[in-house]
């Protein structure tokens, strides 16, 4: 308690030092509780099963595609009844489902799940119970979590048995659970059913082709490894491929993931980057204050000869002295907390939506943050304060008691660890400054890709027909023609279509195909492509040219023949030089007929960094499902749209709501959501390490011509000149500087490889970012010596001499 007094009133004597030390570490540890406080919100909080890494999620992976996709119904059986390695087998159908009658009609995901879905996670109700085996095929009944039960059922004591309308079909309500993360069931997951078989809008032969639709899980039996379940699994695969070459996926090989592997998969490289660019700037942070310790310390020598003299002992001086720097680091934790805890809201806005957060959920300020702040600060303390301490313990005590004895610039060792320190920051700095470079560089070339279509003034919204009023075809064109014209006779509203997704929203879906006048492959061995059923209009509403051919037209229905446009790319792909107007398509797993009618432009419909080799698009008439997307172009406010659309959806048919509606700018937000948070993130830890680094040479340097005011007394006396001087300082001042430049530029060409997945048509060793880089810390080094070193040349001999 006396060193920590000690140390307080140390603290105090100097506030300037105290201020710039806190200041310094407090951007480093808040910056690293932020990031820390995300990573435990996303990867470490974990799932609320039992033993969630001991349940596995199964997926089925195409030989053309780069995502995994679902499992198909008949592989899923394939699987559930011929393993041996999993406890219990499930399955997931996710759909969007309309509710009624608990107030205005609104539309939210429903998951349609085998009746041991539940046993399989581990998850137990809190009210009622789960699906028994007998209700998975034929019963109408529904799990709801705690969280619709009380916002819209207004927790009501008797809620099992009450029933809830879902798509018009009265459901009885048998079980409550606990709210499940946003990251398993996204958002608004609140409500589960049976019936997992059946896709609306597929007849059951259809779906038995083997269309993936199923998210598939598995809890491994005791005793049982992960690597044993891929080798079973592996075995169960041939056996299907074999037992079914006429399936979609007969040739599709298995992949497993765990869940908490599977959730967070897609986020672990951007935030290992963010993890590893934070550590940069903690460490450029340390070293500075390593730095001012060592100055510091160096400085009381004087000090610790007496004490030393006095009878105190070599670990007694080391104790008084590293409790100065933990102290200076836990008030630096403590400032780091609060710049954390104003940090973590913002992340989520600025991935917009891209996080699977809970809205409001992030938090600094969580009993693990608070933790891993403690223990950063500790550690940090103890790691920059006992070098420090050590050598300037090592006093000699009889020089150091002399009055006016010298020494205090510290030994040659001292010096050289105060370069090595400044140099580490260079290092570090020009790492971070280059991959921030490249990343921004890369955001700005993603922000400037065209999508292919013109998103200014557009709006879009999803919907949902209930298979029991829209149970065919013609029924659900008929209500799409409706909507059409209830929409184009809307004032205010300029365009207006229908089709069954929207570009970069992941709604079309793929569509396997082929050229119909060739050998044609077997089903297994077919191209899938992007695909799209659009109404009459379509193309002009999203802005998207038409190159050759003709537009869909009221002709275009299901009693009429087959018509199909494709993309410029597919076109160039399929046919080469041929005219692919008037050729035949082969188009879904039936090998539907369709003749080519038009060629349109290219557009990034499944990610804007990814181009597509193969779009197709079919006539809404004759090809669609009860899930559809509205697209409007109007000038108005997004929400005045909104309430329009709902307006005339509501006219037509008052059960059904609209699902995310938005103008077209959140759409591309999100798409480049993640670029954008790495770009921000970055570009702000970069700036901060920058700042720290600038500063930290500028205080070495500094200290050093304060250090050797006598020296440059006594150069001058002898007749060096002002320019004389200034090369001495500078050149000394940014040899450890170009030393950390070389480093950092080997350190820049190795992190590149690392964060090259994460580039858009940037090359990781860029030669002008990264002399840029340089160029941008050399000149913010030298303008840090150059401070110091002016400051040199005004020295008076006379008094230099004087005091000494």
């Amino acid at each position: 308690m006396s060193n920590i007094r000690f140390a307080f009133r140390q603290l105090f004597k100097s506030p300037g030092f105290s201020a710039l030390a806190i200041i310094t570490l407090a951007l480093g540890i808040g910056m690293n509780t932020a990031i820390f406080s995300l990573i435990n919100d996303l990867f470490l909080r974990g799932l609320p099963f039992k033993e969630p890494s001991r349940v596995l999620h199964v997926f089925s992976h195409l030989k053309d595609q780069k995502l995994d996709f679902p499992i198909s119904a008949p592989r899923f059986m394939h699987f559930r009844d011929g393993q041996t390695v999993f406890s219990g087998f499930a399955g997931e159908n996710t759909l969007a489902g309309t509710i009624t009658g608990v107030g205005d009609a609104f539309q939210v995901p429903v998951f349609k799940v085998t009746a041991n879905y539940f046993d399989v996670l581990g998850l137990r109700p809190t009210l009622g119970r789960t699906f028994r085996p007998e209700e998975e095929e034929g019963a109408d009944v529904a799990v709801v979590t705690e969280r619709f039960w009380k916002s819209k059922l207004g927790g009501d004591s008797n809620v099992i048995g009450r029933a809830l309308t879902i798509d018009g079909v009265p459901h009885t309500i048998v079980g409550v659970i606990r709210t499940l993360p946003v990251s398993w069931t996204g958002p608004n997951g609140d409500i589960w059913t049976t019936k997992p078989f059946i896709i609306p809008g597929f007849s059951h032969e259809r779906m038995m082709r083997g269309t993936a639709f199923l998210r598939v899980i598995g809890r491994l039996k005791p005793g049982v490894t992960r690597e044993q379940a891929k080798a079973a699994l592996d075995t169960l695969t041939t056996g299907y491929g074999n037992q079914y070459p006429e399936k979609i996926d007969a040739k599709a090989w298995t992949v497993i993931k765990t869940l908490p592997e599977d959730v967070t998969e897609n986020l672990r490289p951007g935030f290992a980057t963010l993890l590893a660019a934070v550590t940069f700037v903690l460490l450029i942070a340390c070293s500075n204050v390593a730095n001012l310790l060592l100055v510091r310390f160096t400085g009381r020598r004087r000090e610790i000869s007496l004490r030393m003299a006095l009878g105190a002992t070599r670990a007694s001086v080391l104790r008084l002295f590293v409790s100065e720097s933990v102290l200076i680091s836990l008030l630096a934790g403590l400032l780091g907390a609060l710049i954390a805890w104003q940090l973590v809201p913002l992340v989520p806005k600025l991935a917009a939506n891209f996080l699977p957060i809970e809205t409001g959920a992030a938090t600094a300020l969580s009993v693990p943050v608070l933790a891993f702040t403690v223990g950063l600060s500790l550690i940090t303390g103890l790691a920059m304060g006992v070098y420090p301490a050590l050598q300037s313990s090592r006093a000699d005590i009889v020089e150091a008691l002399k009055e006016g004895g010298r020494g205090t610039s510290g030994s040659v060792r001292q010096q050289r660890f105060r370069k090595l320190l400044v140099g580490a920051q260079v290092a570090l700095s020009v790492t971070l400054l280059a991959g921030a470079s490249l990343l921004i560089a890369s955001f700005v070339r993603l922000s400037h890709q065209d999508p292919g279509f013109k998103a200014e003034n557009l709006w879009a919204a999803f919907t949902f027909m209930p298979q029991a009023r829209y149970p065919d075809l013609p029924s659900r064109s008929r209500f799409v023609e409706q909507m059409e014209t209830a929409l184009r006779a809307t004032p205010g509203l300029q365009r207006a279509s229908i089709s069954s997704g929207i570009p970069l929203t992941g709604g079309g879906g793929a569509t396997l195909y082929a050229r119909g006048d060739r050998d044609v492959p077997a089903v297994a061995e077919r191209k899938a492509a992007p695909s799209n059923d659009i109404t009459p209009g379509w193309l002009q509403t999203l802005g998207i040219p038409l190159l050759a051919g003709r537009d869909f037209n009221a002709q275009d229905v299901v009693d009429h023949p087959n018509v199909i446009m494709i993309s410029k790319s597919g076109a160039k792909t399929v046919f080469g030089d041929e005219n692919p107007i008037g050729k035949t398509l082969l188009v879904t797993s039936g090998g539907v007929p369709a003749e080519i009618v038009g060629v349109v432009g290219d557009v990034r419909s499944v990610r804007l960094n990814q181009p597509n080799d193969m779009e197709f698009y079919r006539p809404f008439a004759q090809e669609n499902f009860p899930f559809f997307s509205i697209v409007v172009r109007s000038s108005l406010p997004a929400e005045t749209v909104t309430r329009l659309v709902q307006t005339a959806l509501r006219a037509i048919d008052p059960g059904l709501a609209l699902i995310q509606p938005q103008p077209f700018s959140e759409v591309m937000a999100q798409a480049l959501g993640e670029a954008k948070l790495m770009m921000v993130l970055l570009g702000v830890f970069a700036a901060v390490a920058l700042l720290l680094a600038t500063v930290g040479i500028y205080g070495a340097v500094a200290y050093t011509v304060e250090q050797r005011t006598g020296e440059i007394g006594v150069r001058m006396a002898l007749g060096a000149q002002t320019a004389d001087v200034l090369r001495l300082v500078v050149s000394q001042g940014m040899m450890p500087v170009i030393f950390g430049l070389g480093v950092g530029l080997a350190a820049a060409l190795a992190i590149g490889k690392l964060i090259a997945a994460q580039l858009y048509q940037t090359s990781a060793y860029n030669p002008v970012l990264l002399g840029a880089t340089i160029a941008l810390l050399g000149i913010a080094a030298l303008l840090a010596c150059l401070f110091p070193a002016r400051r040199a040349t005004l020295v008076n001999p006379t008094d230099a001499l004087r005091t000494q």
